[in-house]
């Protein structure tokens, strides 16, 4: 299973990005997409997940930021307004996918930076 971002990029505060991630392989099914974040000396964070029934945001991007699903394409989207400097970071896409081996299994991306200027 292979798991690739795209959609990065440098920006103004206030302004907008769609990132996206596909997963491909062999997949029978996807548990659970979702984003996290990394910034420079700081630990991994989770930005938002979503599974067939369900969203989860953080605090920090609630009502700022939209997840959706492409359940068809293997594909999650990650839709970010109302940019802040605070939101620069490498951003992470994980698939979560039941395997026969390890049980769910996290599959992650090698990660899209994402540069928010003042």
């Amino acid at each position: 299973v292979q798991v690739v971002e795209s959609g990065g990029g440098l920006v103004q505060a206030g302004g907008s990005l769609r990132l996206s991630c596909a997963a491909s392989g062999t997949i029978f099914s996807i548990n659970a997409m979702g984003w996290y974040r990394q910034a420079p000396g700081k630990q991994r964070e989770l930005v938002a997940t979503i599974t067939s029934s369900t969203t989860n945001y953080a605090d920090s991007v609630k009502d700022r930021f939209t997840i959706s699903r492409d359940n068809a394409k293997n594909t999650v989207y990650l839709q970010m307004n109302s940019l802040k400097p605070e939101d620069t970071a490498v951003y992470y896409c994980n698939a979560r996918i039941p395997t026969a081996r390890w049980g769910l299994y996290d599959y992650w991306g090698q990660g899209t930076q994402v540069t928010v200027s003042s």
